[in-house]
């Protein structure tokens, strides 16, 4: 059974509005969710390093970049005690300054250190971390795609709501009107 004209032409419409959205949404290689590794279980030196990241970019100077180095020794023993990780990233390929942080140890555990950069705007950055203490010092470089937290602000919650609460309303006004309607004819 063939379609009528008068069917075809907006159902071929909306085929080729959903292809262009989704040609458009295709190259989008961006980050918005939960932290992943950017290196993992590298040995470098003495040290088996993993890096992981949530970078997000901030737009009111917080610092959004966030990441966690896990010191590993790469032979038997503990990480000794003055271990210490030095964060720095950068916009990638204009030759910025490096921005650094030093990594604080996450509940007293020196393998497990944090730091938080901030993330100016969205794109590539360099990352950089240096592992220093008295097995020597590693780096290990990467590559990270900063982007901005897609959850709203509670403010916007609000402005997205207010068209639902309106309807609501709208709609619980007119079955009021014709309930009392009906009791008026009755």
């Amino acid at each position: 059974m063939t379609r009528p004209a008068c069917l075809r032409a907006p159902v071929r419409g909306a085929v080729l509005a959903l292809a262009v959205t989704l040609a458009a949404a295709a190259p989008v290689a961006a980050h918005s969710g939960p932290p992943y590794p950017v290196v993992s279980r590298h040995v470098n030196g003495a040290y088996r390093l993993s890096v992981w990241t949530d970078p997000d970019a901030t737009d009111d100077a917080t610092a959004g970049g966030q990441f966690w180095v896990t010191i590993e020794p790469a032979r038997t023993g503990e990480v000794p005690p003055d271990t210490r990780a030095q964060v720095a990233i950068r916009p990638d390929g204009d030759g910025a300054a490096w921005i650094e942080a030093a990594a604080v140890p996450v509940e007293g555990n020196r393998s497990r250190q944090f730091a938080a950069l901030v993330m100016d705007h969205e794109g590539p950055f360099d990352v950089r971390v240096v592992v220093s203490g008295a097995w020597g010092r590693a780096e290990e470089a990467a590559r990270v795609q900063a982007t901005y937290d897609l959850r709203p602000a509670p403010a916007l919650l609000a402005v997205y709501l207010l068209p639902f609460v309106l309807v609501g309303f709208l709609w619980t006004k007119r079955l009021l009107r014709r309930r009392r309607s009906r009791k008026a004819v009755s």
